[in-house]
């Protein structure tokens, strides 16, 4: 029912005159983008695409892969758009804690780490380097901003208190350090929606097949994770594993976003990849755009197991009723979704043109 009021409110205030720059919501997404395609850069677009979102900035951490080469596929596919008005923030290119050589040698004490992103064996590269192959959409000649991607939350969120979400859907390494910069940045965002975590998924994936509680978002910088998870949000949204592996993004619906004929309709099909199909990022995105998607949530208390040892990284729940003494906001966990709604929703908000820069204030119209 609130839902359905919700909705209802924002149909109205889109409707009024003037209403709908009025209630256009103000994100900061905050994403591992690995490219090209895919569902990092197709979750970051659901929100640039919609015409109620206001993207204040697009905040790149090192996860899936380097920070460096992700912001060079994220300004590219801007550049592809028309949309380079919207800065891009370099993130942390590193983990607060955890290292590479520590998964690795966990990896021969404890048994196969299945998924490691960045640091996996067969796409390594140094940090810093951005391979022109790995970049085969074209090297960007849009630059990232000068600002670093945890002074930009802040800075929005006082800019704009109780107004700024922050949709977290890579490591949590960014937005970490902007709870540890400023202590009051958590109290003055309005809500906190985040790709994470694991409870109890079914799946023979061998990711998930040895541990069901392994997650890479909280896995790769658990620390951070610990951090994001313990502060006292004014509302927290996880989208765990356990319902993205129900989402899958089909040659069929790349195809009909493409016959749109937009730019961005010819980048998914030509850049379409069956093997990496579940729509991880684009469900956070979605959820937070049209909450009426969701069809089953349940809150729990999260966290990520800090202790280095063969749980280290695993997401840890509790309901609220048990929850430990140290804990942060109870988290509004997304456990099922309408698959009908929600891909129609993302085939239509990526087949549509995509929204230009206002000339008026710098905001999407």
């Amino acid at each position: 029912m609130k839902q359905v009021q919700l909705l209802l409110y924002f149909t109205v205030l889109l409707l009024a005159p003037g209403g709908f720059a009025q209630s256009r919501r103000k994100v900061i997404v905050d994403e591992d983008a690995a490219g090209p395609g895919g569902s990092n850069l197709q979750a970051m677009m659901t929100l640039v695409q919609s015409p109620a979102v206001e993207t204040l900035g697009i905040s790149v951490v090192s996860g899936d892969q380097w920070r460096d080469e992700e912001l060079a596929h994220t300004l590219r596919l801007l550049e592809i758009v028309g949309r380079t008005d919207i800065p891009v923030l370099p993130g942390a290119a590193f983990p607060l804690v955890h290292t590479r050589d520590e998964a690795l040698l966990d990896e021969q004490l404890f048994g196969k780490i299945n998924y490691m992103g960045a640091w996996d064996r067969n796409s390594w590269h140094e940090p810093f380097a951005v391979p022109t192959s790995a970049v085969p959409e074209g090297m960007p000649s849009a630059k990232p901003a000068g600002e670093d991607a945890a002074h930009f939350m802040i800075r929005m969120a006082r800019q704009y208190p109780h107004r700024v979400t922050i949709v977290a859907v890579g490591p949590m390494t960014d937005v970490a350090l902007a709870l540890r910069l400023d202590p009051e940045f958590a109290q003055l965002a309005q809500e906190l929606v985040f790709m994470g975590g694991s409870l109890n998924p079914v799946s023979s994936d061998p990711e998930w097949e040895s541990d069901l509680r392994h997650e890479f978002n909280f896995w790769f910088d658990p620390e951070a994770a610990h951090i994001v998870l313990g502060a006292r949000w004014p509302k927290a949204t996880g989208v765990p594993v356990d319902v993205s592996i129900k989402t899958h993004f089909t040659h069929a619906m790349a195809e009909q976003i493409a016959r749109s004929g937009t730019p961005l309709g010819l980048y998914l099909l030509k850049y379409y990849d069956s093997t990496i199909d579940y729509m991880w990022d684009e469900l956070a995105a979605a959820a937070w755009i049209d909450p009426s998607i969701v069809t089953a949530a349940t809150d729990y208390v999260l966290d990520a197991n800090i202790e280095h040892g063969p749980n280290y990284g695993d997401t840890l729940s509790w309901p609220e009723r048990d929850k430990p003494r140290l804990s942060g906001t109870p988290v509004h966990v997304v456990m099922d979704v309408n698959n009908e709604k929600f891909d129609k929703l993302f085939v239509d908000l990526m087949s549509s043109p995509t929204p230009k820069k206002d000339q008026n204030g710098g905001n999407p119209n």
